[in-house]
């Protein structure tokens, strides 16, 4: 079994009887974290005021972000220690246990984070009264009859908006609905998938040849556990199809591969940018199975024209993408001077060629024949396009990170494990108003994946036996 260096400084030189010792007193320190982080969420979780759609006050906010700081600073110190150690194999299940305890303690509180999830809920509804949800906006008189209290109040653009979810998602929404249209039972759809990607990175791991302990690197995220269990973020859905495409592709199930991507793309469209390194081999199937899937899952919705899109127009110039307002590279040029109205249009012009560019570089990229090799290669170019994406777009919420802890899970690195950790400071300045709080995750994330780029300690990695 090949180890790092230094994991050898922690256990290796050992006799067997030390090396235990010291392996027990690591699992000792791994369970304190985990144990500690279910009491920071126990508090955090008591932050939400019975009755408010919100968290409350904005000192209440900052209070939350805080205890996500430190959640975060002890969450960085247990993705060390599985990275560096050699742990046993029975490490696997107090990891599991504490990451299931973490979710049931969300879970055990109602969403105050985001109301996206009363969305999700309205539009299995809709669709359950068997109409199309990209008809009509919730306001609209057609569909008064459907106005709940318990989920009505709490759609957010209800007067402005159709919903914005692809169709995979609507179709989730749909089924959820006709068995129990509420929130708490969209919040366990939600963790469901959530299980479903780490069942699948625990059989990625194996194939990687990587321990199955570095689950702990997506089972105990703060991010996952707070966006999934407990705001219920659609995102659930795409880190499962992520995971089970990353894993069908390291399996050279490439038709696979494509019917998982296309489950992801078509519930939230950003993992589009992962279809180059996907699509190798560079089989001709795999484009036509994206393209197939997403014209038949379309198709049931597709009587109402280019309205099938949705919101998503409206959400492009309301997030300030179009005119550039919204991303933050741009917003210190906009302090400065008057920057042209089609700023950001040209900005995302430009940025989507060169996302091209590096996509069609991974995409002529070959993939080793070794199993274990490939996986990990492909989880490293998954994963660099995924997060080229997601700093050329500079998101505005914390959730849109959240698919791109599924790669780090395989392939850890110090400056990803920071960007979705820090992703939750989005919460003090949704808006990109200031510039501290973006900058605080956007430009760390820059100068440490360029400087540990050669020498990233989190890639001196051990191997599973």
């Amino acid at each position: 079994m090949q180890r790092a260096g230094a994991a050898a400084f922690w256990v290796g030189g050992m006799n067997p009887a030390a090396r235990g010792v010291r392996t027990g007193r690591l699992l000792i320190m791994l369970g304190l974290i985990g144990v500690t982080l279910i009491g920071l969420d126990i508090i955090a979780a008591s932050l939400h005021i019975p009755g408010q759609l919100g968290i409350g006050s904005n000192g209440l906010l900052r209070d939350f972000v805080t205890l996500m700081a430190a959640e975060g600073i002890l969450y960085g110190i247990a993705v060390w220690l599985v990275c560096r150690v050699a742990l046993p194999r029975r490490s696997l299940w107090m990891i599991i246990g504490l990451a299931l305890a973490m979710r049931a303690v969300v879970l055990a509180t109602p969403p105050f984070l985001s109301t996206d999830i009363h969305r999700y809920v309205w539009d299995g509804m809709v669709q359950d009264a068997g109409i199309n949800p990209y008809r009509y906006k919730p306001d609209a008189p057609q569909l008064a009859f459907l106005r709940t209290p318990a989920i009505y109040p709490g759609i957010n653009r209800k007067h402005t908006a159709r919903t914005i979810y692809p169709p995979v998602a609507e179709a989730i929404f749909a089924l959820v609905a006709r068995i129990n249209p509420s929130i708490l039972a969209m919040r366990l759809a939600m963790t469901g998938f959530d299980l479903v990607a780490m069942l699948a990175l625990l059989a990625l791991l194996r194939i990687a040849r990587r321990p199955l302990s570095w689950i702990l690197i997506y089972a105990w995220h703060p991010l996952l556990i707070w966006e999934i269990a407990g705001n219920g973020h659609v995102d659930a859905i795409v880190v499962a199809f992520v995971a089970m495409a990353l894993l069908a592709a390291a399996r050279r199930q490439s038709g696979w591969a494509a019917v998982a991507l296309s489950g992801a793309v078509l519930a939230k469209f950003l993992p589009l940018a992962m279809m180059p390194s996907l699509w190798r081999p560079r089989v001709w199937r795999f484009p036509v199975i994206l393209l197939g899937l997403t014209v038949i899952v379309y198709a049931p919705y597709a009587d109402i024209g280019m309205h099938v899109l949705g919101f998503l127009p409206g959400y492009v110039h309301q997030e300030g993408l179009a005119n550039g307002i919204g991303i933050f590279w741009l917003l210190p040029l906009e302090r400065l001077m008057a920057l042209p109205p089609m700023i950001g249009v040209l900005y995302l012009g430009f940025a989507a060629l060169g996302l091209l560019w590096l996509g069609f570089r991974v995409w002529l990229s070959p993939l080793p024949v070794d199993q274990a090799e490939r996986a990990r290669l492909l989880a490293v170019d998954a994963g660099f396009l995924a997060t080229a994406l997601t700093l050329v777009m500079t998101p505005h919420y914390p959730w849109y990170f959240i698919w791109l802890v599924v790669p780090l899970c395989v392939t850890p690195t110090i400056s990803g494990i920071y960007l979705t950790v820090s992703a939750f400071l989005l919460y003090l300045d949704p808006v990109h108003s200031k510039l501290i709080w973006p900058a605080l995750v956007f430009l760390p994330t820059l100068i440490l994946g360029s400087w540990l780029r050669l020498r990233n300690p989190l890639t001196k990695q051990i191997e599973a036996p």
